[in-house]
């Protein structure tokens, strides 16, 4: 029975809609750890990878380009699948994605194995439980507090690079890069047993409070995807989200590489890396709180003059290699990732609310695949091509700065 049927109301009802709510919201939370981190992790598996078949910076970041390529390609199909199957099946499909990727790529030989399963797969996999149906789920359960839920779950992606990218290092160190690879699979696919078990019928209802408030600053305009990308905002937070993913990910790629290279050693580089993930929570909590102290768009400037600051942190590790530089770094650069990711997910959730608002949200969300697909493999490329970090360092200060901008121009972001 598709889980979205109205006697799920019934059932809802009984229970303390707040309660509930918590617990969607660790859900989402979870589910979003997993995936981030597993995605991010590769930037471990670089070194030994290229290592291993002698292959350059450009082949092996190909295959990191690919996850964020493909789950941001994917991100219309999942919002579609959402909005008529419902949470259950979407997120029932990428928990057997990834399990099923990684045990391939455990075997992989090739490049185009590694492409396919560590990339498409892996990238198609995150997409089905990440940031598109985790908006739409939350969105039925919070409100008006959409951006403090999605902030909690945007977060995770740090959590996950805390506890996934030493654990990958650790992992590789003791049972090799293949190994490693295994276990991820294994426990992917063990983790779907569990989740095909939880209430989903009474998860994907929504709060009963919130389904019954009108909003009224919010006129139900009927959108449809192809009336909303005639809209200005549209393209607005599309080209934010392709830019900003653009500067951040030809450096993420590269991070744990770049570390090792300016000196420190490979567990230390992953871990100091990691901790990006203590400080994005607050990063996220932070810009979030200001949103409704200053208004969003200060806010979101803000979070993008701190992360310009970040990137030439980097770039002065290259000559000054200290613990001291490096925190520096992390609290600056790490806080910031993403930091932007629930307020603009609020504005396109508040502006296009409507019956189709999986398939709008989830279509905005291909500039973010995009983005981070292109911004990675033109790192990599950068790098092969020049020798040296600054031009990639270079490269991604300008597509952040080309992603502020629409919050100084545009007339839908600028109030």
């Amino acid at each position: 029975m598709n889980e979205k049927t109205p006697q799920g109301d019934a059932l809802a009802r009984p229970l303390k809609p707040g309660r509930l709510a918590l617990n969607v919201l660790a859900l989402c939370f979870t589910l979003a750890l997993l995936g981030r981190g597993l995605g991010e992790s590769f930037t471990v598996f670089l070194k030994p990878i290229s290592e291993n078949f002698g292959w350059d910076r450009a082949e092996v970041v190909s295959v990191y380009s690919l996850t964020w390529l493909a789950g941001g390609l994917t991100a219309p199909v999942v919002g579609r699948v959402f909005d008529r199957y419902g949470p259950r099946t979407v997120y029932s499909l990428g928990l057997l994605l990834l399990g099923s990727a990684f045990l391939v790529a455990s075997r992989a030989q090739a490049l185009w194995q590694f492409q396919l399963s560590v990339g498409v797969s892996v990238g198609i996999g995150i997409a089905f439980i990440g940031n598109v149906p985790n908006s739409i789920l939350l969105g039925r359960w919070f409100g008006a507090r959409l951006p403090t839920a999605m902030a909690v779950v945007y977060s995770a992606a740090g959590a996950g690079v805390l506890v996934l990218l030493p654990a990958s290092q650790l992992l590789i160190d003791h049972i090799g890069w293949r190994g490693a690879y295994q276990t991820f699979g294994v426990i992917a696919l063990c983790l779907l047993v569990p989740l095909l078990l939880l209430p989903w019928r009474l998860f994907s209802t929504g709060s009963p409070h919130i389904a019954k408030k009108a909003d009224s600053d919010f006129v139900d305009g009927g959108w449809t995807l192809g009336s909303a990308m005639r809209h200005h905002a549209f393209w607005a937070l599309f080209s934010t989200f392709f830019f900003t993913a653009v500067g951040m990910y030809a450096l993420a790629a590269q991070i744990v590489a770049y570390l090792i290279d300016a000196g420190f050693p490979p567990l230390q580089a992953a871990t100091a890396w990691g901790f990006s993930g203590v400080v994005l929570l607050f990063g996220m909590l932070g810009v979030t709180q200001l949103d409704a102290m200053i208004g969003r768009r200060p806010s979101v400037l803000l979070s993008y003059a701190i992360s310009i600051a970040g990137i030439i942190l980097l770039w002065l590790l290259q000559f000054y290699p200290n613990f001291w530089l490096l925190g520096a770094f992390v609290v600056t650069f790490g806080s910031m990732i993403g930091s932007r990711g629930p307020l603009i997910t609020a504005t396109a959730m508040r502006i296009f609310r409507g019956e189709r608002v999986g398939t709008i949200y989830g279509t905005i969300s291909i500039g973010s695949g995009l983005g981070s697909g292109l911004g990675a493999w033109a790192g990599g490329l950068i790098h092969d091509w020049t020798h040296s970090y600054n031009p990639v360092i270079a490269f991604a200060l300008v597509a952040v700065v080309l992603g502020m901008i629409p919050f100084l121009v545009v007339p839908a972001l600028r109030r």
